[in-house]
């Protein structure tokens, strides 16, 4: 069976964010593809790192600092994609999804799918993201939490209850039931406190040292878009739906628009996939790493059809090169 076959052509592609990285990633698909291999070169040659060996062997702990880790799923998922292509190309059937969408650091990989930014570009930019965010959180600490089992209108209001210890907010609107908080570490523990206070099913800390999609990361914005603007942008050959506005988006105007506050505006992301299932989309291919979205996507709308890059690609099943 095609890849076309299997996933029909009401198709939509979803990029995972930063909590995804795992040592180890990207090794089977380089087995498998002469295209993922060629993309981890590439990398490893843009940043002037040899970031192929840090995703194989880590350590852990410097896979996970977001100053690489940001790159490091960026190249995975590119990786995933081309080696998608590669494989639908080689059976005379090329696949093109009705629309991409990317969770948070996802939304740059999303970019580059839809052809608005080079990969050479989207690394540069992301490892420049990374460092800011890690510099922020290094001025200003904080921190994120999941919670499981409340709403998001009473999520808000622990939020704004907790605020008397600091800035705190809602940052992940992931799916009906899951959500994450994120602010300074003193409104963090007051939130979650008052979380589980009030029947949330789990609590649990993120293991980052950073508030991502929070006024903590406000000093990041303009410098983040300075260095936005100053790539050549192409018009998207396919909708991509941003995280701040949930919707699709067109124009090279309206992506700029978009990514202007990304870093310390939650992210959208139950909006989002409404709003790909409006489009048409009833296939959901997760690009590599992980099967995170997949899960949050099931949740979101249980009639459509999920699946992982990986199980599409693994070694064994399909080889090029």
């Amino acid at each position: 069976m095609t890849l076309r076959e299997e996933l029909g052509d009401r198709l939509a592609f979803v990029f995972p964010g930063q909590g995804s990285q795992a040592v180890g990633m990207g090794r089977v698909l380089s087995e498998s593809s002469s295209a993922a291999r060629e993309t981890l070169r590439e990398a490893d040659e843009v940043l002037g790192i040899p970031l192929s060996r840090l995703l194989f062997e880590g350590p852990a702990a410097e896979l996970d600092d977001t100053f690489n880790a940001q790159p490091a799923l960026l190249t995975v998922s590119v990786a995933s994609l081309r080696a998608l292509h590669e494989r639908a190309d080689a059976e005379g059937v090329p696949l093109t999804p009705l629309v991409v969408a990317g969770h948070s650091l996802g939304q740059f990989s999303a970019l580059v799918g839809a052809g608005v930014i080079d990969f050479s570009d989207a690394l540069h930019l992301v490892r420049e993201r990374g460092r800011l965010m890690k510099e922020a959180g290094e001025r200003r600490p904080g921190g994120m939490a999941a919670v499981i089992g409340l709403d998001d209108e009473r999520l808000a209001e622990i939020c704004r209850e907790a605020a008397s210890e600091g800035i705190i907010n809602v940052a992940n609107l992931n799916c009906p039931g899951q959500t994450v908080i994120s602010g300074e570490v003193a409104a963090l523990e007051r939130a979650m406190d008052l979380a589980k206070a009030a029947g949330a099913r789990r609590v649990a800390r993120l293991p980052v040292s950073i508030a991502a999609h929070s006024p903590l990361m406000q000093d990041v914005s303009p410098r983040l878009t300075d260095r936005i603007d100053a790539l050549p942008f192409r018009e998207p050959t396919i909708p991509v739906v941003g995280n701040v506005s949930g919707e699709p988006i067109t124009s090279v105007a309206g992506l700029r628009e978009e990514l202007a506050y990304h870093v310390e505006r939650p992210v959208q992301w139950t909006t989002s996939i409404q709003a790909m299932v409006g489009l048409g989309a009833t296939t959901f291919v997760e690009l590599e790493p992980g099967q995170v979205l997949a899960g949050l996507i099931k949740r979101i709308d249980r009639a459509v059809t999920t699946i992982g890059a990986g199980a599409l690609l693994g070694a064994g099943t399909w080889q090029a090169g």
